[in-house]
Order: C-alpha cells, then structure tokens, then sequence
C-alpha cells in the first residue's frame, strides 16, 4: 500500500477537560487538552483531531479559548470540530489556531454550508464527520446519525457520503456509533465502503482496541486512523504502533 498513513488521536473535550465516553454515553475524564496535545506531538503523532462533544447539542460554538491553548502546544496539523454550523464559526476556529474544521450535524442539515466552507477557506481545511449505524433497511447497511449520535435521520449513510465528496471535501470521518470506545474494533464494512466510492481520504473512527484493528483499517482504505481511548489511558503507544504497521508494509511516517 503506497498511500501515507497518519496516526491521529482525538480529543473529545467537554466543559474544558478531554473525557471518553463508550457509544458516545458513560463519559470518563482523561485530563488536560494541552498537556495531552503537547504529550502526542512529542509521541510522533502525525495529526490531532479536538471535538467539543457537547457543543452541538448544547446549541452553542466551540470554546475558542481551549482552541488558542492547544493550537499554540500543538506542532502537527490540528482539526477542530463541535458546534461548527457556518463559514463564520469555521472561521473564527480557524483563526483561532486549528488548521482544519470538522462539522457534522450542521453540513447535515444544510449541504450548503459544505460547499461555501470549500470555497472560502479551500478543500484541505474541511472535513465533514458522519456518525452511523447500521441499519439493514438501506441499501448500504448504516444509517447517518447527528447531534452527537443522538438522533437518527433515516439517510444512507454512504448516499451522503458520496454526495459530501461531491462537493470537494478533503476528508471525511465516519465514525460507528457501535464501535465507538468499545474497543472492539473499527466498523471495517463502512470504511471500506466509503474509501472505493468517495476520492476524500477516510478517517477510521469509533473502536480502536489493539494494534491489529488500526492494521485492518488501513487494509480497507483508511489513511487515517483515530483513535482516543487506547492513547489518553495508554493502552497502545504511537512509536510502538508506528512500527508494527511499518513492519506489516504500511507507508508510516
């Protein structure tokens, strides 16, 4: 496999601190977002992905302040994502320090915003993010879900992806609402589902739990693979897995 693959953890941040939840649910606190920035760029992580879980349904932007902090801690590129719902707010994160936006529920509700964040700001700086779930009635299988795994929409999931990568995005995140935190692996069907019909590069999201499973994603299509869990409690360490993809073949900085 030739394509370059990055390792990138997430911070879910919820009143100011990083918290893991499983399914999205039973939130545990994993500590500070600046030391934990700081603690994966020194780590070799190769990108950073930050989302304020809660900012969406708690109808408000994302807390600009903890952006600036990790923004000025962080030395690889950085994506923001929670409570992003126009060009205006993707801005004001942007020059706040991230070097991407992530949005999901608004992009959702209004595919407009998508293509305009595409113009103003170019196609590198946006990534659209899709919860899913499966759901046998539609012809993929998955479901797109919004408000934070919250609320079903009754849309295929891949349908909506490829009508995302339509409008030029650079990346695209599902994530699985099963696998999220439950560590028993990424939802490999979507993943690669995703990689053949769409030219965005895909995110793996949602039930990392040892090395093997960040392998088997890769194997499907993802270039870049995230994780939360198994870096915050130090179950799985970059460097180390940086080498045992690179042992089974894999472009790994």
């Amino acid at each position: 496999m030739d394509k370059q693959i990055k390792i990138m953890p997430c911070l879910d941040m919820q009143n100011g601190r990083v918290v893991k939840g499983v399914h999205f649910i039973d939130i545990k606190d994993a500590g500070d977002p600046v030391e934990c920035a700081r603690a994966y760029c020194q780590a070799g992580a190769d990108e950073l992905a930050l989302l304020d879980i809660t900012a969406t349904i708690e109808n408000r932007q994302t807390m600009l302040e903890v952006v600036k902090n990790v923004a000025k801690a962080t030395t690889i590129p950085f994506t923001v994502g929670g409570g992003i719902s126009d060009a205006a707010s993707a801005e004001e994160v942007l020059n706040a320090g991230a070097d991407k936006i992530s949005t999901s529920s608004a992009a959702f509700r209004k595919p407009e915003i998508i293509k305009e964040m595409v113009a103003k700001f170019g196609p590198e700086k946006v990534t659209v993010a899709i919860d899913v779930d499966v759901n046998k009635s539609l012809p993929s299988g998955y479901e797109v879900y919004i408000d934070g795994g919250r609320t079903a929409t009754g849309t295929d999931a891949l349908e909506w992806a490829r009508k995302v990568d339509g409008y030029g995005v650079a990346v695209i995140l599902p994530t699985s609402k099963a696998g999220d935190g439950a560590q028993t692996g990424y939802d490999l069907p979507i993943i690669k589902l995703m990689a053949d019909a769409c030219s965005a590069e895909i995110v793996a999201s949602g039930g990392a739990g040892k090395m093997e499973h960040f392998f088997e994603a890769a194997e499907a299509g993802a270039t870049i693979l995230l994780a939360a869990s198994v870096f915050h409690f130090h179950m799985i360490d970059i460097p180390a897995l940086k080498k045992y993809l690179r042992d089974r073949g894999l472009n790994v900085n």
